[in-house]
């Protein structure tokens, strides 16, 4: 059969603490994607998702664009940008305007829309995203389309996520640096959502714990969009760093141990299993040994402190109820053996390992969980997602009900289903 024939080129580039990875993909006159190239670095220049050095990262990131370009056999001019320094928040702007009781158009939707982004204050912040979630017609919630339906009350929850501006600038900067045009900045857990979740999850409430190297971001879906938030400044690299510490190693030779030996799961088996801390040690010398039992003990004193912080999140969250189910895990440290049985354990949900779809030939390499916002950012780039802060301000009677949260007002509407 002939190759498809590609009608559109996106360019996916996720900055992490860990790692620097591109993905070029094209897309069919279909809608389907298909991946051209991959490259991968190791990160340099990163913190917490931050950029520290300038030079370093747009170094780095040079580097993994081109070995895409390679594999592709194209040359890209732009790219779409992963976002997930600690920075990160959330909120929701309830906006409401008078219909009458007329029949809704799509005029009048356009108009809230419209009007809603006059409402949005960022207190200093920077919007990465203002998008619709749910609407309201004379106070039931929870409604997805409104035209059509006759109300006196339209109303819309706009969902707004914002960073503190410099590292944001920064970040394009040293992007910019690379010769590359940043389409625009998009939050990780917006990417990963995309790529691992299924529109029925995003309903039903999930939430997507998404575990970087340095970042751990905890976001909760329901009624199919991304309602609530928050980043806590520990991850997988926290890990590596204990196991460095407990056994006298370098940091590359414990990150060796922990993905290959290590789990979050303990076995008896692993009291018998020796591992060299120095494989690569001269013939004849005495290579440091410990025991697997002795590795995963250091893995789960991490792990218990991380989760209890992720499960207190979660209550802050008011994850509870019925769509507080289940529980999604991606991110570098979602790699770790065990890490779903664990989970489910500590948070006493349902907890499974997402990996990225959508992509027609994505590379086995990039197929884990640790590739979810680089596989989203693709997916999110071709939905041509609606933006508030594309469309113009207009002067209209419009109000913000004091109302409760949008997780609060989904869970009403669920429960008044059943």
């Amino acid at each position: 059969m002939p190759p498809p024939r590609i009608e559109k080129i996106i360019t996916a580039l996720d900055v992490g603490s860990w790692k620097v990875c591109a993905l070029i993909a094209g897309q069919t006159a279909d809608g389907q994607l298909h991946v051209l190239g991959t490259g991968q670095r190791e990160s340099r220049g990163v913190q917490r998702g931050y950029v520290a050095d300038m030079e370093q990262t747009e170094h780095v990131v040079r580097e993994a664009i081109e070995q895409a370009e390679r594999i592709a056999g194209l040359n890209i001019d732009d790219v779409w940008v992963s976002f997930s320094a600690g920075s990160l928040l959330s909120d929701v702007a309830p906006i409401e305007s008078e219909l009458g009781g007329h029949r809704i158009e799509q005029e009048d939707v356009d108009d809230l829309l419209a009007a809603g982004r006059a409402g949005i204050d960022p207190e200093g912040r920077m919007i990465l995203h203002a998008q619709p979630a749910l609407y309201t017609l004379d106070g039931l919630n929870g409604v997805k389309n409104p035209i059509g339906l006759h109300a006196d009350r339209l109303g819309v929850d706009i969902h707004i996520i914002m960073a503190d501006g410099a590292p944001v600038r920064n970040l394009e900067s040293a992007v910019r640096q690379a010769h590359l045009d940043v389409n625009a900045v998009v939050a990780s857990p917006i990417a990963a959502g995309l790529a691992c979740l299924s529109e029925e999850e995003r309903d039903l409430g999930v939430a997507l714990v998404e575990l970087g190297a340095a970042v751990t971001t905890v976001s909760l879906y329901a009624g199919g969009m991304l309602v609530e938030m928050a980043s806590l400044p520990f991850g997988a690299s926290d890990i590596t760093d204990d196991i460095a510490s407990a056994f006298g190693i370098r940091r590359s030779q414990a990150q060796r141990l922990q993905s290959f030996y290590g789990s979050a799961s303990a076995s008896p088996r692993d009291n018998n299993e020796i591992i060299e801390l120095d494989p690569g040690a001269p013939s004849g010398g005495d290579s440091p040994r410990i025991t697997r039992a002795q590795l995963v003990a250091v893995i789960r004193q991490r792990l218990d402190a991380m989760m209890g912080e992720i499960g207190r999140t979660l209550k802050d969250l008011h994850f509870v109820g019925p769509i507080g189910r289940q529980v999604v895990l991606v991110g570098g440290g979602a790699d770790l053996k065990g890490i779903a049985d664990y989970t489910q354990a500590a948070l006493g949900r349902a907890a499974r390992v997402g990996r990225p779809r959508g992509l027609h030939g994505l590379p086995d390499a990039h197929g884990g969980p640790a590739f979810a916002t680089l596989a989203g950012l693709v997916l999110y780039a071709a939905s041509d997602p609606v933006d508030l802060r594309d469309l113009p301000m207009m002067a209209q009677d419009v109000y913000k009900p004091a109302g409760t949260s949008i997780l609060h007002r989904l869970m009403a509407a669920l429960k008044s289903s059943f």
